[in-house]
């Protein structure tokens, strides 16, 4: 599915069949009625009937089917609801005592990343944490841009933010918006895609030619205080959660990628103290 397909498919009116939806989530993956029902273990015929509305699924065969398409945890609860039955998975906010040990995982890991910057996004990539060293690299910022919560890509994308101070501007926002663009494939979120489509819309120059083969992944490159600060990124998420608010967080860790960045976040770190 490309972006103007998910642009369409978020625009109209949502179906409200199990069958509609399942058709969706499974042509959206790319896989034949045969493929599913393999992976289901189930038979291509009953997954037609389900499909077309002649046999109603079960509860434990929709979860089934979810999980065999992947299908986000949010959305799951929306295939539930559509087949007669009530949601499974809770959102609860991240101040619920119930998440108490995770929000304690994501503290531990944005502290013990200092002093290289980490931060905490939600999925649709607003700010919910950063550890300190984030803060340093915002400097000179319109406050406006910095409400909260803030979005973090636009933020990246933004002539007023971050655009104008990075180096390898092309490179950079190129990776980022091939990103989300397998998001918006993956999740099908509206704002998601509405996201994408506002990021394409800046004035981001073309890549000018392949990456250089000295480089192991695209870095992000910072204009700061005079110097360039060079990062590399990772991502971390949950392996098994079974809230919605906990599936959709993402940590944001940056690393040195060069002696000369390293020594110079050390030094950021020891003016703070």
């Amino acid at each position: 599915m490309n972006a103007h397909a998910s642009t369409a498919q978020a625009d109209r009116s949502q179906p409200v069949h199990i069958g509609d939806h399942l058709r969706e989530w499974r042509q959206r993956r790319r896989m034949s009625q045969l493929d599913l029902a393999g992976e289901a273990e189930i038979s291509a015929r009953h997954l037609s009937f389900v499909e077309t509305g002649r046999a109603a699924p079960s509860r434990d065969m929709v979860l089934r089917l979810a999980e065999r398409l992947d299908v986000p945890l949010r959305e799951r609860n929306v295939l539930l609801v559509a087949a007669g039955y009530a949601p499974a998975f809770q959102q609860r906010p991240l101040e619920d005592p119930a998440l108490k040990s995770a929000r304690q995982a994501i503290d531990l890991v944005l502290r013990a990343h200092e002093p290289n910057p980490a931060l905490a996004v939600d999925r649709h990539w607003n700010l919910v944490s950063a550890n300190r060293m984030v803060a340093p690299l915002l400097d000179g910022i319109p406050q406006r841009l910095l409400g909260q919560p803030f979005n973090v890509l636009r933020l990246a994308f933004h002539p007023e933010a971050l655009a104008p101070r990075t180096v390898n501007l092309a490179e950079w926002c190129g990776h980022l918006l091939e990103r989300l663009h397998r998001q918006c494939e993956v999740t099908a979120d509206p704002e998601l895609i509405k996201l994408y489509n506002d990021l394409k819309s800046y004035p981001i120059p073309a890549r000018a030619g392949p990456l250089s083969s000295d480089n192991v992944a695209i870095p992000f490159k910072l204009r700061h205080g005079g110097e360039i600060l060079s990062f590399f990124s990772t991502t971390m998420v949950f392996g098994t959660p079974v809230d919605i608010t906990l599936s959709e967080l993402a940590l944001e860790t940056f690393f040195p990628a060069d002696e000369r960045t390293a020594e110079r976040l050390k030094q950021i770190a020891a003016a703070m103290t």
